[in-house]
């Protein structure tokens, strides 16, 4: 179990990446652990575009505004864009079974940890991109209205390797019981 906190643990979000192509088998196998993540009645509603084209690639990074991630759009050999079906996760029997609409988040949320840990363990980088206007890469990549554009990540082999971000501890984020009521975690 110690190698999987030391995957989670060493990640980056990576932003500048070599000129070199990613091969279609480290593609799949990105996409495969994706694939294995929960989701709502397993209902699997993620589905991805693999971006290799450099003008479709150019056209997404227009909708970015002043990201700190579009170089790196631009860079990466490839660019997953992760998008979800509407109205199933959070579904039950076509009805809205909880007060979320937008379960859907949650599940593509969990399959995006996935996408990006196993990139990791191959030597590649990644980072989360959710800051572009959604519509219009939809209209670029040609997505059906019953879909929404959830995410972005370059892939990629790293030109940088970032140093880890400080972390809030335990003790900052974590109560007992109710809100505000101090964890006790030694």
């Amino acid at each position: 179990m110690e190698y999987i906190d030391k995957i989670i643990q060493s990640r980056r979000s990576v932003r500048r990446y070599k000129n070199k192509p990613v091969e279609p088998d480290i593609i799949k196998q990105v996409l495969q652990a994706a694939r294995w993540a929960p989701s709502w009645k397993n209902k699997q509603c993620w589905r991805f575009i693999v971006v290799q084209d450099s003008g479709i690639k150019t056209r997404i990074s227009h909708t970015m505004g002043q990201n700190r991630s579009l170089q790196g759009i631009l860079e990466a050999p490839v660019l997953i864009v992760l998008c979800a079906k509407t109205g199933e996760s959070g579904y039950h029997n076509g009805v809205l079974a909880t007060e979320k609409d937008s379960w859907y988040m949650f599940d593509s949320a969990l399959c995006m940890q996935n996408m990006v840990l196993k990139a990791h363990t191959l030597g590649l980088g990644t980072v989360i991109v959710g800051l572009f206007d959604s519509s219009k890469v939809a209209s670029i990549i040609k997505l059906p209205g019953d879909y929404e554009v959830v995410a972005m990540t370059p892939l990629g082999y790293p030109e940088e390797e970032p140093d880890a971000p400080e972390r809030k501890t335990i003790q900052e984020i974590t109560w007992s019981n109710l809100f505000g009521e101090t964890f006790d975690h030694d």
